[in-house]
C-alpha cells in the first residue's frame, strides 16, 4: 500500500531507475540482482522461452559496455520480428522509456540478437545485442504430492 502511494506521488519518469528494479516493478517478476542474472535465476520458478509475450522481460547478455546486461517488460508484439518494450536507464541514465522498438535480428528469427531503438540517435542502431530469451511473468507450474497421492500443481495453490 505504501509503495503505491509513492508510486503515485513520484512519477517513475521523475525517478532514477536501474533496469532490473524497473522490470520487476513493471512485470511482477520477483527476480533480484544484475540483469544478466536473470535468465538462471529464472530457471524453475518462472517459464522461459524464445518467444516474446505481453508482459514478458527480455533478457540481454551482458555485452560490451552494458557489463551486466540489461532486462525490459515486453509491451506489444508489432509483428513475428518486431517488439515495443518499456524498461528504464537505455537511452537516458535512469530514465525511463515507453513502448521502445526492438527488432530481432537473430539469423534464425529465434530473438537471440536484437537491435533497440536509441531516443539520442532516433533509430536502432548499429549495435546487436545477445539475448538469453524471454521469462514470462506467470512462475512456473511445479508440481507437489498432495496428502491424499495425487499431484497438486504450484499455481492451484496460490
Amino acid at each position: 500500500m505504501m509503495l503505491a502511494s509513492f508510486l503515485i506521488a513520484t512519477p517513475a519518469s521523475a525517478q532514477f531507475w536501474q533496469c532490473a528494479p524497473f522490470a520487476r516493478m513493471v512485470s511482477g517478476i520477483e527476480i533480484y540482482g544484475n540483469a544478466g542474472t536473470w535468465w538462471g535465476q529464472a530457471a524453475g520458478r518462472y517459464d522461459r522461452g524464445q518467444s516474446p509475450q505481453v508482459g514478458s522481460v527480455m533478457v540481454m547478455k551482458p555485452h560490451g559496455k552494458m557489463r551486466v546486461g540489461h532486462v525490459a517488460m515486453v509491451s506489444r508484439i508489432v509483428s513475428p520480428r518486431e517488439i515495443k518494450v518499456t524498461h528504464a536507464n537505455w537511452s537516458r541514465r535512469g530514465g525511463v522509456e515507453r513502448d521502445v522498438r526492438v527488432v530481432d535480428v537473430s539469423d534464425a528469427g529465434d530473438w537471440s540478437r536484437v537491435k533497440v531503438w536509441f531516443a539520442s540517435m532516433g533509430h536502432v542502431g548499429q549495435t546487436s545485442y545477445p539475448t538469453f530469451g524471454f521469462v514470462y511473468a506467470k512462475p512456473a507450474t511445479t508440481q507437489f504430492a498432495s496428502a491424499k497421492g495425487g499431484a497438486v500443481t504450484h499455481a492451484a495453490l496460490l
